[in-house]
């Protein structure tokens, strides 16, 4: 069967409760989605995180072990989904929080896939987990979100804004 030249082909993430309808349907639309890299007191926003290709996590090789990685800096990937509010205001929706190791030096690092993807998919959701994260850190990550919308920061839920006080 030959592909509709006229479609062009993306990746879908497809729910399980959706009953598939032909291509493209039930898809999850990632465009409201970024993600947040808090390296010790420093949040920055890096989009090559959706594709595992953030600054930190180039060129180191993941495991799942965490004693393969003993001199491993901690470094979080934060998962940040926006909506918009019955009046049609955007606000940080959802905001998760995946720690990570990495050791440039030895070019390794630790993570566990299945719980960034868990994480990416809560935050889709509208649930904000940010346990594990320090003060230092809340901090970063408060600073990142109120300098990249301060209106969308405004905007959003006193959950997020007790979690990060």
């Amino acid at each position: 069967m030959e592909a509709d030249k006229g479609k062009k082909l993306a990746l879908n993430i497809v729910s399980g409760k959706v009953e598939h309808k032909g291509f493209g349907a039930g898809s999850i639309d990632l465009n409201n989605m970024s993600s947040v890299i808090i390296d010790g007191d420093e949040a920055y926003l890096d989009m090559g995180a959706m594709h595992a290709k953030s600054k930190v996590e180039k060129g180191i090789k993941f495991s799942t072990n965490k004693e393969d990685v003993p001199n491993g800096r901690k470094c979080w990937i934060v998962w940040v989904a926006v909506d918009r509010n019955e009046q049609g205001e955007k606000y940080y929706a959802g905001v998760t929080a995946c720690e990570m190791l990495v050791d440039p030096e030895a070019r390794k690092g630790w993570k566990i896939l299945a719980d960034h993807v868990n994480k990416m998919d809560y935050a889709l959701k509208r649930r904000i987990i940010l346990e594990g994260l320090s003060d230092a850190e809340k901090a970063a990550l408060k600073r990142c979100l109120i300098e990249q919308g301060p209106d969308i920061w405004e905007n959003s839920g006193e959950v997020l804004k007790q979690a990060l006080a």
